[in-house]
């Protein structure tokens, strides 16, 4: 089709043209596609996979094709097809075991029960290093899947929308499930610790595997070895300070699960990139991979490139759009290529691409009806099946675990009214979970329903009635009851079944302060600090206790040690504050450092907290900053009127009716 532009005056001149071919392949897809949707951003996604969806259908269907698997409330990952399309592989997470995985027979009623599910985890378990079993694929016959185990990731949430996560492997061996034989082992030459080695991806006979490969590393700022989401801070490195990361694309014989010497593929290593996705064709001639600058998932850069199964001169395929080409599947006539991408939207979308025999794509169409304008698509993979080989996936797995995990993420993020209904779930398959129980009455105890909040406890305690962390809960109920008896004798009961248990010197320390018993107070809260020397909490209800008992120079001691733990702790700031403006104590006397400790807990205040307010006011009159102070001190007043407090506000008044009379005769 040719467009022709004329003028308005001369309609006989032409004076632009612009022309578009448009053909019509005559392969046929001959395949449906099976694929995933994701609710975005990635933290979300991970709080509740329940929203997580699968979709099963042709690219010629009129409308969006069916969902057959929705409301798991456990993650559910990669998955991957036998290449007849009759064996299902799927990471899923089972009684509380990132490393589970499903293997079920394609059929269009499929129960994801007990007897399909394997962990990876069982691999050399009493090494107890941590297994995820990410990225795994079934072979070619079914008979065997591939799998990363023993496996670090860097996997860290982010606030961008369309690149919501950094994800990419840092540690992992290659690992082959024998379905028959039903044992796990290691793949020699994939299997080296001195390097991770991820993405296996089987050659159409079985014979070979690519994966993807690079040094080991540890990170710098990791805390916790058993965290699955990392913290921003642990992969600082990576996300702040340009580290790179970099994998190269290796093959390797399967030989029946005896491996082989790994080379690196041609056209895919060594190149000053990240080489990773090998899928290979249907005829075993080419294999399509992603290379990145960097990293692995979610690459803005990720792009599609083909080369010869062997290894050769890696060409840049035709149908990359502007902006993340990754996660590629071949039809099993191996005439199409299936791709996600975020050219027109944060949400991925699906194209399709037509191969040649020459390895040449056509330019990409987008699968607009397969995609959800809030979801993105991703992980699509061809199944060699009939149209409607996949009607519904059921599970019938999913235990109180993965309800009170799935409470967990929620919690960890402050959002305890979602948490709440997964822990009461939890608790409905399973009366007996602890801790979820615990849990619950925690969530009930900060939204003010103490009630049914002791009522859990006391479940709790029937069952057990030494059980630790329900008798500390109880404590912490009586105490903000003001029943100080009470609250410390639980707190006893807990530190007799645990006598380090941190928690339980520390409130037991609150408690007889506010019993005014300071000295036996004390003594609880420093052995809290012995248990943990940098909390700043103890530090500072230990600090509040030598306050009261005029050790001004022990108090001062134990609030900077607070405010070292947390610099924005307001209490602490204000009390060692406080300290600092006694002029009758001239060695703790610092009336600069009062001002900027006052300071700096007006601001974490908003400047409304009258205390916070009062005490900067009298740091700025121990500077002599009268004019600072006698303003500070009207702020205090107008602070003290916005809370209603009448006692408060009479006292700021008088405060202020003072430093008028102190300041004017000045």
């Amino acid at each position: 089709m040719t467009v022709f532009g004329t003028g308005r005056n001369a309609s006989e001149s032409i004076s632009s043209r612009a022309s578009v071919s448009i053909s019509t392949s005559s392969d046929e897809v001959g395949a449906p596609i099976f694929y995933r949707e994701v609710n975005l951003p990635f933290r979300d996604a991970v709080k509740d996979p329940s929203r997580i969806r699968w979709r099963f259908g042709e690219i010629s269907s009129a409308e969006q094709p069916p969902i057959v698997l929705e409301n798991l409330p456990v993650c559910g990952n990669c998955h991957s097809f036998s290449s007849d399309g009759k064996i299902l592989g799927m990471d899923v997470d089972y009684a509380n075991d990132r490393g589970s995985y499903a293997i079920a027979p394609v059929a269009k009623q499929i129960v994801l029960d007990d007897e399909k599910i394997i962990t990876w985890s069982d691999y050399k378990r009493d090494d107890e290093e941590l297994t995820f079993g990410l990225l795994s694929r079934v072979s070619p016959d079914g008979r065997y899947v591939a799998s990363m185990v023993k496996d670090r990731s860097v996997f860290v949430a982010k606030d961008d929308l369309a690149y919501s996560q950094l994800f990419f492997p840092i540690k992992g061996i290659l690992v082959v499930y024998d379905r028959q034989s039903k044992q796990f082992r290691a793949l020699p030459g994939a299997d080296d610790p001195a390097f991770v080695q991820s993405n296996p991806a089987w050659s159409p006979d079985g014979k070979y595997l690519v994966f993807a490969r690079s040094e080991a590393y540890h990170l710098k700022n990791l805390r916790n070895e058993a965290s699955a989401l990392l913290t921003a801070e642990e992969c600082r490195e990576f996300l702040e300070d340009g580290r790179t990361f970099q994998f190269d694309l290796y093959r390797i014989p399967f030989n029946g699960g005896k491996g082989g010497k790994p080379e690196p593929l041609e056209g895919a290593s060594h190149n000053g990139m990240s080489n990773y996705f090998p899928k290979f064709s249907p005829d075993g001639k080419w294999i399509v991979f992603c290379r990145a600058k960097s990293f692995m998932l979610l690459q803005p850069d990720s792009e599609l490139y083909i080369i010869p199964s062997q290894g050769g001169q890696a060409r840049r395929l035709e149908c990359n759009t502007a902006r993340m080409n990754s996660w590629h599947s071949w039809s099993p006539n191996g005439k199409w290529l299936v791709f996600s991408s975020k050219a027109y939207s944060p949400y991925t979308q699906l194209f399709l691409a037509h191969i040649d025999e020459r390895g040449r794509s056509s330019v990409p169409v987008v699968l607009s009806r397969f995609t959800s304008p809030d979801r993105a698509a991703n992980i699509p993979e061809f199944v060699n099946a009939e149209r409607d080989a996949i009607r519904r996936i059921s599970e019938a797995f999913v235990d109180d675990y993965n309800y009170y995990r799935a409470a967990g993420e929620y919690i960890k993020d402050g959002d305890l009214d979602k948490a709440a209904p997964l822990l009461r779930k939890a608790l409905e398959a399973n009366p007996d979970n602890v801790k979820a129980r615990l849990g619950l009455a925690n969530i009930l105890s900060r939204e003010g329903n103490r009630a049914e909040a002791k009522l859990h406890l006391r479940k709790i305690l029937e069952r057990d009635p030494d059980h630790v962390e329900a008798n500390h809960s109880f404590a912490v109920e009586f105490h903000r009851e003001g029943k100080f008896q009470d609250a410390a004798e639980h707190c006893r009961r807990a530190l007799a079944a645990d006598a380090n248990h941190y928690a339980s010197h520390s409130t037991l320390g609150l408690i007889l302060l506010d019993s005014g018993k300071a000295d036996q107070a004390i003594e609880s809260l420093q052995e809290a600090l012995r248990l943990d020397p940098d909390d700043p909490f103890a530090n500072y209800i230990c600090g509040h206790a030598m306050h009261r008992r005029n050790l001004l120079k022990e108090a001062a001691d134990y609030y900077q040690a607070a405010v070292r733990c947390d610099p924005d702790y307001v209490s602490a700031l204000l009390g060692l504050a406080s300290i600092r403006i006694i002029d009758s104590q001239p060695e703790l006397f610092d009336a600069a450092e009062a001002v900027d400790l006052a300071k700096r807990a007006c601001d974490a205040t908003g400047r409304k907290d009258p205390a916070a307010l009062e005490i900067l006011a009298g740091a700025y009159l121990a500077a002599g900053r009268f004019g600072d102070a006698l303003t500070t001190a009207r702020a205090t007043l107008d602070a003290a009127y916005a809370t209603g407090n009448q006692d408060l506000i009479h006292r700021s008044r008088k405060t202020l009716e003072l430093y008028d009379k102190a300041i004017g005769s000045r």
